[in-house]
Formats: C-alpha cells, structure tokens, sequence
C-alpha cells in the first residue's frame, strides 16, 4: 500500500468512499444524499489544503485532507478529515493515514493539530486519536443526529504536534 497525494485519476475512488462514509450517517454531518459536486466541494479544498489517499495498486481504500482548521490568527492550528473503505477495515489504514497526516503537519509548520467534530459514538476513532496523542478538550451534548442512536454528543479533539 502506498499514500500519495491525491490527483483527478483518483476521484472515482474518492467518491466510492465518499458515499459509503456519508450514507452511513455516523460520523460526518453531509447530507447522505450529498451529490458527487457537493463531495468534490465539500474534499477538494483549494490550497492551502491538501488531499492524500492510501492505494494498493489503481484501488483506492482510504483518505484524508489536511489544512488550517481557522484562517489568519489561527492558522497555526491544523484540521484534517479521514475516510477509509469497509474494504480496508481492521488493516490498520485509519492508523497509518492519521500517523502520515501528524508527520505531514508538522512538516507544513502547524503548531497544533484539532478535530472540531468527532462523532461520541463512532468509539473506533475516538479510540484512535486518544491513542494518537488526541484529548478531548470539549464535548457539545447532543449535536450530531446519529442514523443509528438518535442524538449524540460531539467531542472536540487537540493534540500539540
């Protein structure tokens, strides 16, 4: 498996992962029926923002964007956004992606690393970032409508880099 920056030929991919993740309605607030222009919108992010994704030959299984997660006075902080096949479940992919995004991070210069928004009941990425260094410095009570639980908590995560 490799991570390499994202180019056009991997959208199909991009897209494939991009639905699966959202239709599921567990872990980011997009609309399930978000259409292929609104995810293009919503991943591609113009610079300074980059997109990575992990390949093992043509198939893409997992991604993620890294960019500052304000403008100007807090630019100095980074925000990134994850996204990994079924496919690729259990392989250790969300592990190697969030480790390659750190690395990359700091090599952009950004002091800080900070999720705005990780789903209370998705426990496996809770699980992750904690394991990565993250803490949870908030939680907003009942500010994501799971498909699944109904209303449940959002945390905001930190971690210095």
């Amino acid at each position: 498996m490799e991570i390499r920056r994202y180019t056009e030929r991997d959208w199909p991919g991009t897209w494939t992962i991009w639905r699966e993740v959202i239709t599921a309605g567990e872990s980011y607030d997009n609309a399930p029926d978000s259409t292929e222009d609104q995810a293009r919108e919503h991943w591609l992010l113009p610079a300074p923002w980059e997109q990575w994704v992990a390949v093992d030959g043509d198939e893409v299984l997992g991604m993620y964007k890294v960019g500052p997660n304000r403008g100007r006075l807090g630019a100095h902080v980074a925000n990134a956004s994850f996204m990994v096949s079924s496919r690729a479940s259990g392989r250790g992919l969300g592990r190697t992606l969030g480790e390659h995004c750190l690395d990359r991070a700091r090599e952009l210069g950004f002091a800080a690393m900070q999720f705005n928004a990780v789903v209370s009941t998705n426990t496996v990425a809770v699980r992750l970032w904690r394991s990565l260094g993250f803490t949870i410095v908030g939680t907003v009570p009942d500010a994501f409508q799971s498909t699944k639980h109904g209303l449940v908590d959002l945390h905001i995560m930190h971690r210095y880099l």
